[in-house]
């Protein structure tokens, strides 16, 4: 054994090293960590990219012959549209499964990922050296919600690669005029896939100010920035909706209307997060580092204050908005810590130092393999998956009754076939989804149920019973551990049994 590590150490770079462990873990969860994180990872991203390659708008975000009443919803196309692409060429090459296509874009997400690893090691070693850029490396491979991220479609943590190599070649000692350029389109490619990067150009912008970087690089860094924006967004968005820029003024326009409506948090949800996420007590010492670096750092400490800023003061708060700066915390934040070791070692007890140390690594290894295999939603996915393999099945109703005026939507995606749910809550009962039934084209006609909950299921399976005699039981589908915890945490997640009936 310790001759073949030897080996691996002599043949590969510490950078490679990294590289190749690093794809290593994410390939656990690139077989393993199937479903989605988030709604808008999946129902924002595939449901609609898969829509539109197989002919149908699943969220009625494009234009559409004699419908007039259809606008822009405030997405950018950059991301949807490179999935679309993509799910055209599987179709093209006859790969039907849902789960097997979600397989090929986790892996596709785990090797992009890997510039995250990359380019932190290569900004780390920039402004100090080889031995903290190591430590850096190891962060961002192995932290242990980094693999879970690294294969999702979070438009938050997606657009992180751009923004490092961004940062990076404005970090080289000479900086010239083809470094700033490219640049300035890696900025462009970030704001595309995430408009919110724009709070962390601005804090590049300001940063170069302040680092007297000359007006005609900045100029260039701009411009660069503007073109790859006219395009991604301008010119695409002209040809859908005959308005350059629409998705991004609705976008700005729907968050103005809709800033206190959901999501909101207390001021410091933010800095709970990094504290949190990071592990205490690493997190308050990278959090330090972070303040304490931002002389020596200026291209990092301001894009991240001016993303944090603004976020903070905004009311509408998501945890996932955090994931765009962590990685960028984590670089400076390691620099920082470093140097703040060096001026107090002399003063720092070693003891506690050493049980901090395995306190944190100890945890991590335990966090890391939980969330790397984790089966995000499993319940919702699974549900559909069990009924795409099954030939008799027209569509579904989904009987969600504990539920006021909505139901827990079913990814479409996993199900193959695109259309309009029947769901019951409570406003919605048996008798509205028999009504409606009723009038449905038989060929077309619900013939499986899906009930969302265990809460009630006795009676709410009688009471649909009663409408529709021939519903028979078929199989139940529990939710992943993970998704028992985050239930257990807070009920507010909707991370429960679901139980698929059929009427026969």
């Amino acid at each position: 054994m310790k001759a073949i590590l030897q080996t691996f150490r002599d043949k590969y770079s510490p950078l490679n090293q990294l590289l190749i462990l690093g794809f290593f873990v994410r390939l656990f969860s690139v077989i393993f960590s199937k479903g989605f994180g988030w709604h808008d990872d999946h129902f924002l991203i595939i449901e609609s990219s898969q829509s539109w390659a197989d002919d149908y708008d699943y969220n009625n975000w494009l234009p559409a012959e004699g419908d007039n009443t259809r606008t822009p919803q405030g997405h950018s196309l950059f991301y949807i549209g490179i999935h679309y692409y993509i799910f055209k060429f599987f179709k093209l090459i006859g790969i039907a499964d849902p789960q097997l296509k979600m397989v090929f874009i986790r892996l596709l997400h785990a090797m992009w990922s890997l510039l995250v690893i990359k380019y932190s090691y290569k900004l780390t070693e920039l402004y100090s050296n080889k031995r903290i850029a190591w430590y850096v490396g190891i962060f961002t491979a192995f932290y242990w919600f980094m693999p879970f991220m690294s294969v999702r479609n979070l438009v938050e943590f997606v657009c992180v690669p751009p923004v490092l190599i961004a940062i990076y070649l404005l970090s080289k000692p000479m900086l010239t005029s083809r470094n700033v350029l490219i640049a300035g389109l890696w900025l462009g490619i970030a704001f595309s896939i995430r408009f919110q990067t724009v709070f962390i150009s601005a804090g590049i912008g300001l940063a170069l100010l302040i680092m007297r970087t000359s007006l005609k690089n900045i100029l260039l860094l701009a411009l660069s920035f503007l073109t790859v924006v006219a395009l991604s967004q301008g010119v695409v968005d002209y040809c859908i909706w005959k308005k350059p820029f629409a998705e991004f003024l609705s976008y700005v326009q729907y968050n103005v209307d809709n800033a206190g409506v959901y999501g909101t948090d207390n001021w410091h949800m933010y800095f709970d997060l990094i504290f949190g996420l990071l592990i205490p007590p690493l997190s308050f010492l990278l959090f330090a580092g972070y303040i304490v670096s931002g002389k020596k750092i200026p291209l990092i400490f301001w894009p991240v204050f001016f993303y944090l800023a603004f976020h903070t003061y905004f009311p509408n708060k998501q945890e996932r908005f955090i994931m765009t700066v962590l990685p960028l915390i984590i670089i400076s934040g390691t620099i920082g810590m470093f140097m703040i070791y060096e001026k107090r070692k002399e003063k720092i007890n070693i003891r506690l130092f050493k049980f901090c140390k395995i306190f944190v690594i100890v945890l991590n290894l335990i966090l890391l393999p939980i969330l790397t295999l984790s089966y995000s939603k499993r319940h919702r996915v699974e549900s559909m998956t069990y009924l795409y393999h099954k030939n008799d099945s027209n569509s579904f109703m989904v009987e969600d009754s504990n539920k006021e005026n909505d139901f827990l939507m079913p990814p479409l995606f996993y199900y193959g076939k695109w259309f309009s749910v029947l769901g019951m809550s409570k406003s919605f009962n048996a008798d509205s989804a028999l009504y409606y039934y009723n009038r449905i084209e038989v060929k077309q006609r619900p013939n499986y149920v899906i009930f969302m909950q265990a809460e009630n299921i006795a009676a709410r399976v009688d009471s649909l019973k009663k409408r529709f005699p021939t519903l028979v039981y078929e199989t139940t589908i529990e939710p992943s551990l993970i998704d028992k915890t985050l239930f257990f945490l807070n009920p507010l997640n909707d991370n429960q049994t679901a139980f698929i009936y059929k009427i026969k």
